[in-house]
């Protein structure tokens, strides 16, 4: 789990970018899927759509060797040391047809000694799949889930 100090955030949308004072602590790819349910709408019971329901997927390095994982709800990342952490959304940015968008979250305290302690921030750039099915969703298909692949990086900040 080398610590690279090279990515940049240069060519990220604004909204993304993690604030001033922190520093790349690790870089993950997440490979995996999310799970969509179709539903009635809010308060619009006649109409359905694709919910999502939530994520699992493993952790990689660049490398490709598996040093945790991501699932969720609540979304959490966990460390193969038994570390892990939640999160809350900040902002997401558009990431191209077809792939889930690009998302900053601010890290809630870590629980478990390990990686995860004293992460601040997760950026999730570099998606590919993962948007909700293309297929019908209605009242006849109400409660079944699709299972969409997706792949997407996960670099994680601390405090410099």
């Amino acid at each position: 789990m080398g610590s690279r100090t090279n990515f940049s955030q240069a060519d990220l949308p604004a909204a993304v970018q993690v604030p001033p004072g922190h520093q790349v602590a690790m870089e993950t790819v997440g490979i995996g899927q999310i799970t969509y349910e179709c539903r009635a709408k809010k308060d619009m019971a006649n109409e359905h759509e694709w919910v999502f329901v939530g994520p699992d997927a493993k952790l990689q390095t660049r490398g490709g060797s598996v040093i945790g994982k991501y699932w969720g709800p609540p979304a959490t990342w966990e460390n193969n040391d038994g570390s892990k952490v939640t999160a809350t959304q900040v902002a997401v940015s558009p990431a191209g047809a077809g792939n889930i968008p690009l998302q900053l979250v601010k890290a809630n305290p870590a629980s478990g000694m390990g990686a995860m302690q004293g992460v601040t921030y997760i950026q999730r750039v570099a998606t590919k799949g993962g948007v909700a099915p293309n297929m019908p969703c209605g009242a006849t298909n109400v409660g079944s889930k699709q299972i969409v692949q997706y792949q997407a990086d996960y670099i994680f900040w601390k405090a410099a």
